[in-house]
């Protein structure tokens, strides 16, 4: 079946592996709404770059994923972009360490909020038109929501919760709206944190010995959204085989 005009709204679009999933589903003839809130000069470029490719093909979509009242207003504005809502991939996320000891509640409603509470609440009011197109979403977990990550215990709790919410979602949602996660593994190193030493020894609990790409999260979210319509509540670990023995 042809993806040529359905929608997919993609949060923490314009970089790394958002940027990538809207590559990937775009050349799959998907319309995007792409969501940012600070890196509009990363969003507009790469929109540019996708409408000379194909006209009116990607929209932008800036908003403060901590502002969870607008979220309906919001679907709204998406919805009238094109008519519809096919899938939703909630991709935004906050990450850094917060080592027991030195955690405040702020750095707990960030992390909480990007990675749990604004997916739930965006599922909650993208729920009816994804129902009227017999949609899906698509929510990137992590390895470290099953075995925590030493050092971020605030963010392996979070991602644990967005574990949960993908399952609650499939049987709330159900039948008419699919619901998946994927887990990625070892795919870009962090900005700071992770020297060369570090990045050899994880690399050594890889069973495929090398990190992951972008390109390998796009493809897997790009399987559950075009290929898999009767699969919904699983998570698929994108990790080279680390979370084995992680």
């Amino acid at each position: 079946m042809s993806d040529e005009g359905k929608v997919i709204l993609i949060t923490g679009a314009s970089r790394r592996i958002g940027a990538e999933i809207v590559r990937s589903l775009h050349r799959a003839g998907f319309s995007i709404l792409m969501h940012y809130h600070r890196s509009g000069l990363e969003a507009e470029a790469l929109a540019a770059t996708l409408n000379a490719a194909r006209p009116d093909s990607v929209r932008l979509w800036p908003a403060d994923l901590s502002a969870i009242a607008t979220f309906p207003m919001l679907i709204e504005q998406a919805v009238a972009c094109w008519g519809r809502l096919d899938g939703l991939v909630n991709n935004a996320s906050a990450f850094y360490p917060t080592p027991v000891g030195t955690v405040a509640e702020p750095q707990w409603e960030e992390l909480l909020g990007s990675n749990l509470k604004a997916p739930f609440f965006l599922a909650q009011a993208a729920a009816e038109p994804l129902r009227r197109q017999h949609g899906s979403i698509v929510n990137i977990v992590d390895v470290y929501a099953e075995r925590p990550l030493k050092g971020y215990p605030v963010y392996s709790v979070a991602k644990a919760g967005l574990a949960a919410l993908t399952r609650a979602l499939a049987v709330e949602l159900a039948p008419d709206v699919r619901v998946n996660g994927v887990s990625p593994g070892a795919i870009l190193w962090p900005a700071e944190g992770q020297d060369a030493a570090g990045q050899a020894e994880l690399l050594t609990r890889v069973p495929l010995g090398r990190s992951g790409s972008p390109g390998d999260i796009a493809r897997a979210v790009r399987f559950f959204i075009q290929d898999t319509p009767y699969v919904t509540g699983q998570i698929l670990a994108v990790d080279g085989g680390r979370s084995v023995f992680i």
